[in-house]
């Protein structure tokens, strides 16, 4: 049985200013996503809003929803890694399960 969690955590596809990341700019929080848990599924786009205590307004973006198989501590660590990397006020994941089954096959 595996100890791990199944995750989705919202990244940003555009900064505060509303200009989009490079692909360049994502890949480089993927690698350092994987770094911490192995692996990731990147969904699509997603419109969201949520009030802001800074701008007193609400705020539209596009996110994009990644899943993530880890452990919480792994979790806590990726959401401080996007928070710095994209420059969030806050960061959002939340469990999707706690059954994560991997099963390794060689097809030698």
């Amino acid at each position: 049985m595996s100890n791990l969690t199944m995750w989705e955590i919202l990244v940003p596809s555009a900064s505060n200013d509303g200009v989009e990341y490079p692909i360049e700019y994502h890949q480089e929080w993927d690698r350092k996503v994987i770094k911490i848990a192995g692996g990731l599924t990147i969904l699509k786009s997603q419109k969201g809003a949520w009030m802001s205590n800074n701008i007193q307004n609400i705020v539209r973006d596009k996110m994009i929803a990644v899943r993530i198989a880890c452990t919480k501590v792994q979790i806590e660590g990726i959401m401080g890694v996007t928070a710095s990397h994209y420059n969030q006020e806050a960061v959002m994941a939340y469990k999707i399960s706690n059954c994560v089954l991997i099963e390794e096959y060689d097809n030698d």
